[in-house]
């Protein structure tokens, strides 16, 4: 089994992972490359989602490609920037991961959130696609904390009170 443990500095790939982004965000999955070697990733915990393009060192020095896989979306899109700063708005406020490009965004197809983005009078395109949301204001996810990892402190200094390191 080839193991990934960490993101590469460069590197000829010797292979690709192809992952969608539910699967990019896990520091722990057992899975298959493009050429059909098991792959076990075992990053440390708590790091970032993986990005496409991304380069992973295996134990066996070997470099291996994360590939962003097509995955169903919306690709919503306004000429008008304060429409699509309220599209932004409603769904953030929905917790929807969302990626921002230049005048669109994108996100996994939800037949409801379609509907809600159309009456607003956005265009909303349906397309396979890789999907790569923002990661988050502060980078440290959505975590309930439970046993050993009930130390763990994700809440960003802004919101740490009391002088706390």
């Amino acid at each position: 089994m080839l193991v990934l443990r960490q993101h590469a500095s460069g590197g000829q790939p010797a292979d690709e992972l192809v992952l969608d982004f539910d699967r990019r965000c896990k520091t722990r999955l057992l899975t298959r490359s493009a050429a059909g070697e098991e792959v076990g990733v075992m990053l440390p915990p708590g790091s970032p989602p993986l990005r496409d393009g991304d380069l992973l060192q295996a134990d066996d020095g070997r470099c291996v490609r994360v590939v962003a896989a097509a995955e169903p979306l919306l690709h919503v899109a306004c000429p008008d920037a304060v429409t699509l700063a309220r599209a932004a708005y409603h769904l953030g406020n929905r917790h929807v991961k969302v990626e921002v490009g230049a005048g669109w965004l994108r996100l996994l197809q939800d037949e409801v959130l379609a509907d809600m983005l159309q009456q607003m009078g956005l265009q909303v395109e349906r397309l396979a696609a890789g999907f790569s949301p923002e990661h988050g204001a502060y980078g440290g996810g959505h975590h309930h904390s439970h046993g050993q990892e009930a130390a763990f402190h994700y809440a960003p200094k802004i919101h740490q009170f009391g002088g706390q390191p």
